[in-house]
């Protein structure tokens, strides 16, 4: 039986230098952010085996809520690797336009989207402002 953290382990070896570096150390500063949480990992198949999104590391807790009432444990932050670089997702912002708002002007070369942010490698952006931003928002 496969651990969940040999699942991030394996995940995280299994792409091309240099983007397994960059995922490494933000692995690393997300752990940070959330002392004593686990890491949880989907590998992005529904459950008849349909690939339904990219993997992803998924950081702290979150809880999502529904009209009906149900609610469903998340993650809070998320990494996922990509064919063009790696995207960060930051759940329960409530404000669409918030992310876009802290980080466009500031982050240096990402696409900032209401919940997502996308760059090519960690050198395209300011990591220390995107960190304190994080920090702030989780």
């Amino acid at each position: 039986m496969t651990t969940q953290v040999e699942s991030v382990d394996a995940y995280l070896g299994s792409h091309p230098e240099p983007k397994r570096t960059d995922l490494y150390s933000l692995h690393e500063r997300f752990t940070r952010l959330f002392p004593g949480s686990p890491v949880s990992y989907f590998d992005g198949l529904d459950d008849t085996g349909k690939v339904v999104a990219n993997p992803t590391l998924g950081y702290g807790k979150h809880t999502i809520e529904y009209a009906s009432g149900a609610s469903k444990a998340a993650f809070k932050l998320g990494l996922s690797a990509n064919k063009t670089g790696i995207s960060i997702y930051v759940m329960g912002i409530k404000d669409k336009a918030l992310l876009k708002s802290l980080f466009q002007d500031r982050l240096g070369k990402a696409k900032v989207t209401g919940y997502c942010i996308r760059f090519g490698k960690l050198a395209d952006i300011d990591l220390d402002v995107f960190m304190d931003v994080l920090a702030e928002l989780v």
